[in-house]
């Protein structure tokens, strides 16, 4: 009786033949995508940092490319400003728009902004006892002491204060072991130091000073009104 070899069982054996189609045809699918994507990027031209050609309404002719973060097209959160991002990202390279240029600088610029990493996993910034119904804290805003990266200071809406007098619905959490920890500043009066406040937080770190400050709406600017800026050595030790 004549033996059958291995290989050619195998590549007539049905499980093979199945996941062989599968590959070939997501192969084929990418492909197809690939030459579509293309095709979606060239109606874009770009000469001389000069955009000459545009099928795209949003990205209007004539735009000149070194002009985006003079007129804060890079810090706008709409389409156009999104479109005008895109075509422009190939600029100086191919002549024409590239959305895999775009992505790889957004890669870049998300790399520069997530390294070094402060902390591991998720932490909790309420160390401190909570009183039902206002246990909500919401609109984070973090800030690392760039001259000690173990100094971190996140604020936030809090509602702990709704009910104090004045208003207090302002918060902030410090850590000096770069986010491992956390504690909820907390005066001796159980609310937080950001008295006549109403939250939308913005906190710095003020290096020639060496002083975090924090930026409220605050109520003596009227209810709802401009922002007011509080100083606090304390946010964060020195």
């Amino acid at each position: 009786m004549k033996k059958k070899s291995a290989s050619k069982s195998a590549f007539f054996n049905l499980r093979v033949l199945i996941g062989l189609c599968i590959a070939l045809a997501g192969i084929s699918l990418a492909l197809v995508g690939l030459d579509a994507f293309a095709a979606n990027s060239a109606p874009v031209k770009i000469r001389n940092h000069i955009i000459t050609a545009s099928n795209d309404p949003l990205v209007p002719v004539g735009f000149d490319c070194t002009k985006i973060e003079e007129l804060g097209i890079d810090k706008q959160e709409n389409f156009r400003a999104g479109a005008i991002m895109m075509a422009c990202a190939a600029d100086g390279a191919s002549g024409s728009s590239s959305v895999g240029g775009f992505f790889q600088r957004v890669a870049q610029g998300v790399k520069q902004i997530l390294v070094p990493l402060y902390g591991a996993g998720d932490v909790n910034l309420i160390n401190h006892p909570e009183s039902s119904p206002n246990i909500t804290q919401s609109e984070t805003f973090t800030t690392v002491n760039p001259d000690n990266p173990q100094q971190i200071v996140v604020a936030y809406n809090d509602s702990r204060g709704r009910n104090a007098s004045p208003i207090n619905i302002s918060g902030a959490s410090v850590s000096t072991d770069g986010g491992a920890t956390f504690d909820r500043l907390t005066m001796a009066n159980g609310q937080s130091p950001f008295a006549g406040t109403e939250g939308d937080p913005v906190v710095l770190y003020h290096k020639p000073s060496q002083t975090w400050v924090t930026v409220w709406l605050d109520t003596a600017c009227g209810a709802s009104g401009p922002r007011g800026l509080q100083i606090h050595h304390s946010l964060g030790p020195e």
